[in-house]
Parts: structure tokens; sequence; C-alpha cells
């Protein structure tokens, strides 16, 4: 019930500052709304070199995580707004709301309907549209603000290495998004060494299709994550005793899967084969349920879905094709 209340509180919130921001703001101009369109063009030019930079390094500060991470949100969200306002703009040169159409047949009055509906709401759409175009420059605005640190501590990091055919491979089989859960993981594995003889280990958490083993599959095919480890073992929750024997004094990276909770006891049993493992080793743990995240040595990382903003640009990149995918 609580929750029903505050998504209704929260409509209405939303809909009264519309309501004010509709009343009170003027209709901008043309010129006006063309200028704020090539800003939020600009700016979003600079950001995608800086997240396309951040991605092809190894990050391991938390801060710069974090601001990566809104980065890229403001990023997806400006695309979002500029192919918007082109479509509006495309739509308003066409002049699809000044189309008359003579025939008074019943067919006739039936098409004109919309058309004059969607005359009356043409300024009120502009408004809008360039309300939510100023809000994500606004956005992007404050994020660039913030990146001077960020770009300078950028420069110190670690470039990662690519073959010459990865950038094909990165167009057509890519993971897609993820910037700042990329890099802790990698830092988890390249980084994180912890006291004593047990292994580290990192639960991933999220719903069903949200990118677990996508994320783990992107990650352990870097150079550096394959130098680190002997091997990599990837089992299931049901195997787990049946292989716990085979990795005495290995160094190994194991992803392990599971599909139902996990008793206390059978961790205990598992875990004591774990701290037989090799020093370095380390563990994943993949499931969809969140109470397994108390198995973890480290903070998990858990993966919700894309935003409608990512998977906008996520359809229009494979629609339409780009090497820009971010």
């Amino acid at each position: 019930m609580e929750v029903v209340i505050s998504a209704v509180a929260g409509e209405l919130a939303s809909r009264f500052i519309s309501y004010l921001l509709n009343k009170y703001h003027p209709k901008p101009s043309r010129s006006e709304a063309e200028e704020l369109i090539e800003r939020l063009q600009h700016l979003l030019m600079r950001v995608s070199m800086i997240v396309e930079e951040a991605d092809a390094r190894y990050i391991t500060n938390s801060g710069m995580l974090l601001q990566l991470k809104m980065l890229s949100e403001a990023m997806y969200r400006g695309y979002r707004v500029l192919d918007t306002s082109r479509y509006r703009t495309l739509q308003d040169s066409a002049g699809f709301d000044e189309v008359s159409i003579k025939d008074s047949s019943t067919s006739s009055m039936y098409l004109a309907i919309p058309l004059k509906r969607s005359r009356t709401t043409t300024e009120k759409d502009d408004k809008a549209t360039c309300l939510e175009s100023l809000g994500a420059l606004e956005s992007l605005e404050v994020a660039i603000a913030n990146m001077a640190e960020f770009v300078l501590l950028l420069g110190g990091c670690e470039r990662m290495s690519r073959r010459p055919y990865d950038i094909y491979l990165y167009t057509d089989n890519f993971m897609f998004g993820r910037h700042a859960e990329k890099q802790k993981l990698l830092s988890f594995l390249l980084q994180h060494r912890p006291a004593g003889d047990a292994p580290a280990i990192l639960p991933i958490i999220g719903g069903a299709k949200v990118g677990k083993k996508t994320l783990v599959a992107h990650v352990c095919g870097d150079e550096r994550v394959r130098s680190c480890f002997s091997s990599v073992l990837h089992l299931s929750g049901d195997s787990l005793l049946r292989h716990g024997r085979t990795m005495s004094g290995m160094n190994m990276l194991v992803v392990i899967e599971f599909a139902s909770d996990v008793s206390d006891d059978d961790w205990k049993n598992f875990h004591s084969f774990l701290i037989t493992m090799g020093r370095g080793s380390h563990i994943i743990i993949i499931s969809r349920i969140q109470r397994l995240a108390r198995f973890g040595s480290v903070k998990p990382i858990f993966l919700s879905v894309l935003s409608y903003d990512e998977w906008r640009y996520l359809f229009k990149t494979l629609a339409f094709g780009s090497i820009h995918v971010y």
C-alpha cells in the first residue's frame, strides 16, 4: 500500500511541476531552440569521448567509478533528448501538422480529427521538448564541470591492450553499458588480494537476463585477467562438492552460478575446499537470489535492468549501425 501511495504521490508531483513549467515558462523561439540543441550536441561529443576513453582504461578508484556511472547516465539521457528534438524539427519542417484534407467524406473527417488535435498541442509539445533539452543540457554541464579531476586521474590509469580486430568484435559482439560494473569487476580480479589463505569472493546479484554472465564473460576475456589465473572454472551450485577436490593448490578463478539458495552448512563444506586453493584465487558468485550476497568477502555488484535511455540508444545503434557503442 505504501508503494502505491508513493507512486501516486510522485505522479501527482510530477504533473504539478509540469503544469507550472508549461504555464510560466515562455515558449522558446526557433533560434533559441536550435542553439540549445547545438550546445547539447557539442556536450554529448565531449562526454562520449570521456566515456570511451574511460572504457579503455583500468579504473580502480571508487570515486571515479561513481562519476563514470553518473556521466554515462547523463550521456544516454542526452542522446534520447537530442534524437527527440531532431525528430520534432523534422516533423515541423515536413509540415505534418499543416496537411489539409479537402474530401468531405466520413473517412476524410476521421483522418482530420487527429491532425487538428496535433495542431492544438504543437506549442505544448515544443515547450515540453525545450524544457527536457534544457534539463539534459544542465545535467551534462554539471557532470562535465566536475570532470577536471576525473580526466586528470584517468590519464594515469593503465590503458587496456586491444588486438587490431577488437574494434570489429566490439561492434558485432559487444557488452553494452555497465561501464562502472565492468571496472569494479576488473578491479576485484586484478587488484584485490585478501589476507590469509581464503580466496576473495564477489557476488554478482541481479534478475533474469540482466547480463550477469555476459559481464563476467566480457571481463574474463581481458588479457590481464587471463594471465592472472592458471584456469577459469565455471560451476553450477549442484557441482560444487564434486569439483572441490580438483582445485587444491591451484591459482584459479571459479565462477559459480546458483539457481537456488544455499544453506550455511553446504557453503561451509565447499568453503573448506576453497581454502586449499592457491593464494590469489578468486570466486565469483552469480545468482538472482540476494541472500547469497552474504557469502561475499567484498561488497557485491547488483545489476538491474538497463534504463529506457540505454535501451533506446542500443536499439538505435543496432538498427542503424555505429562504431560508437557505449
